[in-house]
């Protein structure tokens, strides 16, 4: 029978005290509805097919809502100031409802049972499924040792019977060494390190980037200094080689291995391999940008991970070169206001002249060690980054950056190392992993 389709108000009358309802279907206050059913009872085949009940409405009668398919109807009495409301409620919609419940903890289940199990039923499960975690019990004899710290104390002087595992802060560090250890297949991934102002500390950030790079990973990292004028990131390195970018792009006829051209790089301990730039102000002629692909296309045989320490010069040819490359950018801004719009009209740049997704995956360095710092809402130029790049990280100020002379991986103050590994962590990140060659 067809519902009708508005609202309807017909006044009903007080029945005497002790009389039951005579509409069949309808509750009164004197009936008594049991919600129990039968075990393994269908709850949809259970229900009648509408259930309607009385209920005391105030004064003013509200005109009811109507929510999907049910239907409800508002009566007003004649003899009574307050109004009873006949609410009838459709129950087939709630056999949907009840099956996607069903469903819903069914698959809910399922994921609890299998952690590594295949996402359609029937696959077969591939070996990499088998792993450590999942085959072997916890316990003290499989719990691996404690890296390091008080557990590692308490392990050893209790003749290994006391296991509290990895501390808080040894579990956050191999978070952090994972993250920078991604693997790539595919080719090199290059990296340019740039902004549009010299003095703000990018060959500092090339640096700390390159160092926390090569002292994670088991791979090559190398940086270049591509500065078409005189750069000094080699400067950075204990130790030193002679050679320069010009070198390389010389004897590249004759390089033939990695041996040949480690020799023209210089190498600290963390393993970070850095390629000079020019330093004779006799040369008549740049650094370009075919010398740079000489150079990249070198280092793309021999190296994981290459990072550039681009010039000022953002219109140069070289930067044309590297732009070309490059799979993420890295933008260096300092804590002043010039600074700091420089660093934006860089992005600008960039994204004007068809460069939009190295922008929207960029990470930008904010060096807080140059001057007018302390002045300046830090909060204020993360916030307008925030909004135009992928990430953002703090660079503080440590006495052996700025002395802008050679810098130790292990000297540095333990909160710049963990800047410089949060920002590799982040570059890593934002890495392809995997490149058609």
């Amino acid at each position: 029978m067809p519902r009708p389709e508005h609202e309807e108000i017909t006044p009903v009358t007080e029945k005497p005290t002790g009389e039951k309802n005579p509409q069949p279907g309808v509750l009164s206050e004197d009936d008594e509805y049991n919600g129990e059913l039968p075990p393994q009872a269908d709850l949809p085949a259970a229900l009648p097919e509408s259930l309607t009940g009385a209920i005391v409405m105030p004064t003013h009668p509200v005109a009811a809502r109507r929510a999907g398919s049910a239907v409800a109807s508002v009566v007003q009495s004649d003899t009574a100031p307050a109004l009873t409301s006949s609410v009838e409620i459709d129950t087939t919609a709630i056999a949907p409802s009840v099956a996607l419940t069903e469903a819903a903890s069914a698959a809910e289940s399922a994921a609890r049972r299998g952690r590594a199990r295949p996402m359609r039923l029937g696959d077969p499960e591939t070996s990499a499924m088998l792993t450590a975690d999942r085959l072997l019990e916890v316990n003290r004899k499989t719990r691996r040792p404690p890296r390091g710290g008080w557990n590692r104390f308490v392990y050893s002087s209790t003749f290994h019977l006391v296991n509290r595992g990895d501390s808080a802060k040894v579990r956050a560090k191999l978070e952090l060494d994972e993250r920078i250890q991604k693997h790539f297949e595919g080719g090199t991934r290059f990296v340019p390190v740039l902004t549009r102002k010299g003095g703000v500390g990018k060959t500092t950030v090339t640096t700390l980037l390159g160092m926390a790079l090569a002292d994670a990973r088991n791979d090559r990292v190398m940086a270049v200094d591509a500065n078409p004028d005189r750069g000094t990131l080699a400067e950075r390195i204990g130790a030193r080689s002679d050679a320069t970018v010009r070198d390389v792009v010389s004897k590249a006829p004759s390089i033939g291995g990695f041996t040949d051209f480690s020799a023209f790089v210089s190498r600290d301990a963390t393993r970070l391999d850095v390629l000079a730039s020019d330093s004779d102000p006799m040369l008549s002629e740049a650094f370009d940008e075919n010398d740079y692909n000489v150079v990249a296309d070198l280092a793309s045989r021999y190296y994981s991970l290459v990072l550039t320490d681009c010039g000022t010069g953002i219109v140069h040819s070289v930067m044309r070169a590297t732009l070309q490359r490059a799979d993420s950018i890295v933008i260096v801004s300092g804590g002043s206001v010039d600074e700091a719009r420089l660093a934006s009209e860089t992005l600008t740049w960039l994204d004007a002249n068809g460069y939009g997704e190295l922008v929207s995956n960029a990470v930008v360095a904010l060096n807080t060690a140059t001057q007018g710092t302390n002045l300046v809402k830090l909060e204020e130029i993360e916030a307008h980054f925030h909004s135009r790049v992928r990430q953002i990280v703090r660079i503080p100020y440590d006495p052996l950056l700025a002395a802008g002379s050679v810098v130790t991986w292990s000297e540095l103050k333990p909160l710049t190392r963990f800047a410089a590994r949060t920002l590799a962590a982040l570059v890593a990140e934002g890495l392809p992993a995997t490149r058609s060659l």
